[in-house]
């Protein structure tokens, strides 16, 4: 499990555009399958072909605007997290996928500068505490809105769930 707290996340980046809807993250055609592990096997086929075979635990999706947008289903964040990806970087989100996103613990951040900037085999590192993201292929450093410290909990428990439970002391 990733603590976010005040660990620098160093990740290579997948970079994609505007409007990246959850049926590109992961087509309808597989929502049938019942794991995580399952979707992610299928996670940004229709988008990118390859990125099931080039993703490695701990990379970043950098995207443009509204990612996530379309279908409400928690299946596209749950694809992403399960693929390996840590963190995804936009100029913005769909609410619903942010909220899903959040819900199962995947690490999104809002920035505008970063989502222009950074590009594809990047290398960036992200501080989750304190917002900062550097582009350390670029030599540059990008502020987002740190978690407030009740998502940062939600995060470093690994989702709503997770932290439910351990809230209540139910294992």
């Amino acid at each position: 499990m990733l603590t976010l707290s005040s660990e620098m996340q160093k990740s290579y980046v997948f970079k994609y555009g505007d409007n990246v809807d959850t049926d590109v993250i992961i087509p309808a055609r597989y929502l049938n399958a019942s794991d995580a592990a399952s979707l992610a096997a299928h996670c940004m086929e229709d988008i990118d072909a390859e990125f099931v075979k080039k993703v490695k635990a701990g990379d970043m999706i950098v995207a443009g605007k509204n990612f996530g947008c379309g279908s409400s289903r928690e299946h596209a964040p749950i694809a992403i997290k399960a693929s390996g990806i840590t963190c995804v970087i936009a100029e913005t989100f769909a609410r619903i996928f942010f909220r899903n996103a959040i819900n199962i613990g995947l690490p999104i951040l809002e920035c505008a500068e970063a989502a222009a900037k950074i590009e594809a085999g990047d290398e960036v590192d992200v501080n989750f505490s304190t917002g900062q993201i550097i582009n350390r292929t670029k030599n540059e450093t990008y502020q987002s809105e740190p978690f407030p410290p009740f998502m940062q909990e939600i995060m470093d428990a690994g989702g709503l769930i997770e932290r439910t439970r351990k809230k209540l002391g139910v294992a």
